[in-house]
């Protein structure tokens, strides 16, 4: 009884770990320009981080082999990029997506 216990816990247990996996976050499309935020989420692996903008709009942004990436000015590294950092992003819309051409790690 108490092995079948177990068991149900830890199959519970995955089945939460999963269905939180691979969270769809509610994210915003905004006109091309420049916008100063904050980076909420960076996903290294993916090359990937979600922006909030002062008028707290959710940007998802993956970069591209063209996006350029500085700190206080000077080119930077993807790894320089920290949750909680301010940022200024420029992005073009292209369709459904925002395709970062620069972003600046402000402080």
């Amino acid at each position: 009884m108490r092995k079948t216990i177990v068991a149900l816990a830890l199959a519970t247990t995955s089945l939460i770990g999963l269905a939180s996996c691979g969270e769809n976050k509610k994210t915003d499309i905004v006109e091309s320009g420049t916008y100063q935020g904050k980076a909420e989420e960076v996903e290294a692996d993916e090359k990937e981080i979600y922006v909030r903008t002062a008028d707290n709009k959710l940007l998802e942004l993956y970069f591209t082999e063209s996006t350029t990436l500085t700190k206080a000015g000077a080119p930077a590294t993807f790894d320089a990029i920290k949750e909680g950092d301010q940022v200024e992003v420029t992005v073009e819309k292209k369709g459904n997506r925002m395709e970062p051409v620069s972003v600046n790690i402000l402080q």
